[in-house]
C-alpha cells in the first residue's frame, strides 16, 4: 500500500538517495529542502509525479507545517551538518539543527504522523575514549553541533514517552557516498580526498592522520533508516549508524593511492577545534532488527573514483 512520506532535506546527501529507496518502492514523497547545500540535480532520477518539492527551511513552523500535512512518515535529514560552522556560528546552526527539529516534532505530533526517523549524529558522544560507542554509554558532546543533536534526540523522545509520538533515532558515523559535495565547506573528509586525489592533488589531514574514523556507506544508512521506520522494536529508541570498523585518515590516503596508482603523500596542518581522535561504532544494538553493512570502504572509494575521468583503477 503507497505511503506518503516527508523527507527534510531530500535533495541533500543523504535525504536524495532517501527519497529514490522510498519512490522505488512506490511511495509518494514530498520534499522540504532549502536547496543551500541540497540540489535539485540529486532527485533528477526520480519522476516529478512521484516526487514533490517544497523549498523552504524548517526553521520556519509554517514551512514545516505546509510540507508535512497529509504525510504519514517523516524522515527528518535536514540539518546544517559542520562542526566548524556550528562552532562559528552557533545560533545559526541551532536554529536550523535544534529548532528545526522542534518544529518537525510539533507538526509531527500536531497532524498525528505515524513516525518520524531523525537524522542524528556520533558526535554526541564528544572524544570520551572508550572504544567502541554504545548507546548505552554517557554523551557528552564538545561542539555546539554535537549538542544541537543530542538536544534533539532527546526532545524526540520526550514527544515520544510523553505525548506518544513514535520516534526513532540514528546516530550516523562517517557517511560516504555518490553526491557529497566535495566543494561543500560541510563535506565529509572521504568525498575530499576522493576529489583532491582523483585530480593527482595531495589531500590535506589535520593531525598526524591517525585519528578514525567509521565510514559508512550512504546505501547502508538509507537501508539502516527504512528498518528504523519499518520495525515495531525501533520506537522510542536511538541506534548507532556505523560498520563497527575504525579506518585512520592515513589508511584512506593510502587506499586511494592504491585505487588510483599513484603515491601522493599527504600535507599535514594543525588539529582543528572539535576535532575527534577516535570514533567506532557498536552496532550491535541496530543489527539486531535485521540490518547490517553491505558495502566495504574500498566498494565505496571504487564507485567515488569512477565518477573522475581519466582516472585508471586497478582490477
Amino acid at each position: 500500500m503507497s505511503k506518503t512520506f516527508l523527507v527534510t532535506g531530500g535533495c541533500g546527501f543523504i535525504g536524495s538517495h532517501l527519497v529514490e529507496a522510498l519512490v522505488k518502492k512506490g511511495h509518494k514523497v514530498r520534499i522540504l529542502d532549502n536547496l543551500s547545500t541540497g540540489k535539485i540535480e540529486n532527485i533528477a532520477a526520480v519522476s516529478p509525479h512521484d516526487v514533490e518539492l517544497l523549498v523552504g527551511d524548517v526553521s520556519e513552523l509554517s514551512m514545516v507545517e505546509a510540507a508535512m500535512e497529509g504525510c504519514d512518515y517523516v524522515f527528518h535529514e535536514a540539518a546544517i551538518a559542520s562542526v566548524p560552522k556550528s562552532i562559528e556560528d552557533p545560533i545559526a546552526t541551532a536554529g536550523v539543527n535544534y529548532g528545526g527539529t522542534l518544529n518537525v516534532l510539533h507538526t509531527a505530533h500536531k497532524y498525528q504522523v505515524r513516525r518520524v526517523v531523525f537524522a542524528g549524529s556520533a558526535a554526541v558522544y564528544g572524544d570520551e575514549p572508550t572504544l567502541p560507542k554504545s548507546e548505552s554509554m554517557p554523551v557528552i558532546p564538545i561542539t555546539p553541533y554535537g549538542i544541537d543533536k543530542l538536544a534533539s534526540e532527546l526532545m524526540g523522545h520526550f514527544y515520544a514517552r510523553t505525548l506518544g509520538l513514535e520516534f526513532v533515532s540514528l546516530r550516523y558515523f562517517n557517511v560516504f557516498g555518490l553526491r557529497q559535495d566535495p566543494s561543500s565547506p560541510y563535506s565529509g573528509v572521504i568525498s575530499i580526498f576522493c576529489d583532491r586525489i582523483g585530480q593527482g592533488l595531495a589531500p590535506t589531514i589535520y593531525g598526524n592522520g591517525l585519528q578514525s574514523r567509521d565510514f559508512i556507506h550512504v546505501h547502508d544508512v538509507v537501508e539502516a533508516n527504512l528498518i528504523a521506520m519499518e520495525h515495531p522494536e525501533a520506537q522510542g529508541k536511538s541506534f548507532n549508524v556505523g560498520r563497527g570498523i575504525a579506518t585512520s585518515l592515513l589508511e584512506i590516503s593510502n587506499l586511494l593511492n592504491d585505487l588510483t596508482e599513484q603515491r601522493l603523500q599527504p600535507i599535514h596542518q594543525l588539529c582543528r577545534p572539535g576535532d575527534i581522535r577516535h570514533s567506532v561504532a557498536d552496532n550491535t544494538a541496530l543489527k539486531a532488527l535485521g540490518w547490517s553493512p553491505k558495502v566495504s570502504i574500498r566498494q565505496g572509494l571504487t564507485e567515488l573514483l569512477q565518477i573522475k575521468e581519466n582516472i585508471f583503477l586497478r582490477k
